[in-house]
């Protein structure tokens, strides 16, 4: 009977695993679905729909994860219930037995008593007999016979009643410990099981609680990678309304030059920026809503000032220099044009007065650079580095330098700072800053390949890296190739959306591009904006790494950080034996 509870227990182990199982493949059906619901999300509003495609899925992944937990806590406690009353069953059925065999034993010992006593009688008999005087020989013959078959029927008696209880005592004896030591196993078995069934049942609700965190997860990413691809389609959207509403202006204006240029912008670079780079272009970050905003005064006092086809320019400078926020959204208040208010920082506090001296001075600038259109880059980079340090450096990089460079910025700054007695004066890096938020010049050079050549072009001339090891986190200098190149990509936005890693050590780089097979080896002819890794030393270590410049006749160029402590352009014949090898990143 204890080994058929012990199999009914085992049985009732297995139904609860059964239905830990169908709850899984539910679980998995559910996440399914719920996955396809979330991928089916990508053509809807940005603002609502992901929003609400990204909750629906969390909510969905949490029922179900609670549904599961439930149900595999249900059946595991109703199994350790079950497997408990086995156990107490089985005690029960030993108490009793034990119980039995003491009334038995009882029995034998009063069965042992009574012949015990029935052999005295046979011989107080016997005694009296022997004290009769005179009896005849035959008589007293007869009567011995009698009592010699009388004592060995006795005796026989003896033995067979000893035999009998002592062989039913050690039966007995053999029985109850058989019992016992099936009882023991029943209960170990029982007990096994139990430990089997609530391990299998805690096993079950990790994977499913695992399960569920995954499908929340994925649900997740979904709805992020919904809301990038939303978020990029809009911004290349903008980039062709406000290619399509500079084109207006210019012909207002009468400008056909002009018109001319931004038309060829509309037609290709918009084309580029919406359907370039893989469907990955970072090319141009939208600018923010508070600049959006002023657009109608951006316009009005651009044509007033002789630049209607510039606004998008004046937008990226606005949104470089306060995102709009602020009563001088232009940072025009230590402008020489600011004769109404004191030419301190944020001395102005009317947005449409600072939009009003701001834009007169960007004109300023770009008349003095020599800008002929909207993606004269060169002259542009420039006009921006001079709105930012003050057109006093337009004519001294110009005379010193015919034009600019990050070099000469970085020069220029230091003179000032000393002259100043100043810790730094303006911002180095200005040209980058606003030229990420600039929708012509990017997208009509190639894409977001070629964003990140610009920008490591700016930075030509940088000796120490400071601003790269710090921006990565370092307090003190460290080899900062590796860093130059996380840096250029930061201000691309391709650390945000995983199309370059951040990385601080050259053999990590190389990891990362090998582990998603976006790798070739050093005899690969490369493009402008893949990154490129070197080994000095032959062993099979990259050392070195910098960004392709282009690759034209058998030689590739590069922009590397830390060439001699230096930012500086290098080139090398394709396949030479220093080059490690190339990341391909998924523009």
């Amino acid at each position: 009977m204890a080994d058929i509870k012990t199999r009914d227990a085992v049985k009732g182990t297995i139904k609860t695993i059964d239905k830990a199982a169908i709850a899984s493949e539910r679980m998995k059906a559910a996440y399914a679905k719920t996955k396809d619901k979330a991928e089916q999300g990508y053509y809807v509003d940005e603002s609502s729909a992901t929003e609400y495609a990204s909750d629906k899925v969390s909510y969905t992944a949490e029922r179900v994860t609670e549904e599961g937990v439930h149900q595999f806590n249900k059946q595991g406690q109703k199994g350790v219930q079950t497997t408990k009353e086995n156990i107490v069953k089985a005690k029960d059925k030993i108490a009793d037995f034990k119980t039995k065999r003491a009334v038995k034993a009882a029995e034998q010992k009063q069965a042992q008593a009574a012949s015990e006593q029935v052999g005295s009688a046979v011989r107080r008999g016997a005694e009296s007999r022997s004290a009769v005087p005179d009896m005849p020989v035959q008589t007293i013959k007869t009567k011995r016979q009698t009592e010699k078959t009388i004592k060995q029927s006795v005796r026989s008696t003896g033995k067979t009643v000893k035999t009998a209880a002592k062989g039913t005592v050690k039966s007995a004896e053999k029985s109850v410990k058989t019992a016992q030591a099936t009882s023991k196993a029943a209960i170990k078995t029982t007990e096994t099981s139990v430990k089997t069934a609530q391990a299998a049942a805690k096993a079950s609700v990790k994977a499913t609680q695992r399960a569920a965190q995954a499908a929340k997860a994925t649900a997740k990413a979904t709805a992020e990678a919904t809301k990038a691809a939303v978020r990029a389609t809009i911004a290349a959207v903008k980039a062709i309304i406000a290619g399509t509403k500079a084109l207006i202006s210019a012909i207002i204006a009468g400008g056909w030059v002009a018109v001319v240029i931004i038309l060829i912008i509309v037609l290709f670079g918009c084309a580029v920026s919406l359907f370039g780079g893989g469907g990955n272009s970072n090319s141009y970050t939208s600018v923010s809503a508070e600049v959006e905003a002023y657009e109608p005064l951006i316009q009005q006092y651009a044509r007033q000032h002789g630049i209607p086809e510039y606004t998008e320019l004046i937008k990226a400078v606005m949104m470089q220099e306060s995102g709009g926020r602020g009563n001088d959204p232009m940072q025009a208040s230590e402008c020489g044009y600011n004769t109404r208010y004191p030419n301190t920082p944020n001395g102005i506090t009317d947005p449409e007065y600072s939009i009003n001296v701001g834009i007169q001075n960007l004109a300023a600038c770009l008349s003095a650079a020599e800008v002929e259109n909207p993606i004269d880059m060169e002259h542009i980079k420039l006009a921006l580095q001079g709105y930012n340090f003050g057109n006093g450096y337009i004519s001294w990089a110009k005379t010193n330098y015919g034009g600019y460079s990050y070099a000469n910025a970085v020069e220029f700054s230091t003179t000032q700072a000393e002259r100043l007695g100043w810790d730094s004066y303006g911002d180095t890096q200005y040209v980058s800053h606003v030229l990420r938020y600039y929708p012509y010049g990017r997208a009509f050079t190639g894409g977001g390949n070629q964003a990140i050549v610009e920008v490591a072009l700016t930075q030509l001339g940088n000796e120490g890296g400071q601003p790269y090891w710090s921006w990565y986190g370092f307090e003190g200098r460290v080899e900062w190739c590796a860093c130059f190149v996380s840096w250029c990509a930061n201000e691309c936005g391709y650390i945000d959306t995983g199309v370059i890693p951040k990385f601080a050590g050259c053999v990590l780089g190389s990891q990362w591009f090998m582990d998603r097979g976006q790798w070739q080896d050093g005899s690969f002819e490369p493009s402008a904006g893949h990154i490129i890794f070197f080994d000095w030393e032959g062993d099979g270590v990259t050392d070195h790494v910098g960004i392709v410049e282009r690759a034209e006749n058998g030689t590739v160029y590069t922009v590397e950080g830390n060439s001699g402590d230096t930012c500086r352009q290098n080139r090398y014949a394709i396949g030479s034996s220093v080059i490690y090898g190339y990341g391909i990143p998924a523009y």
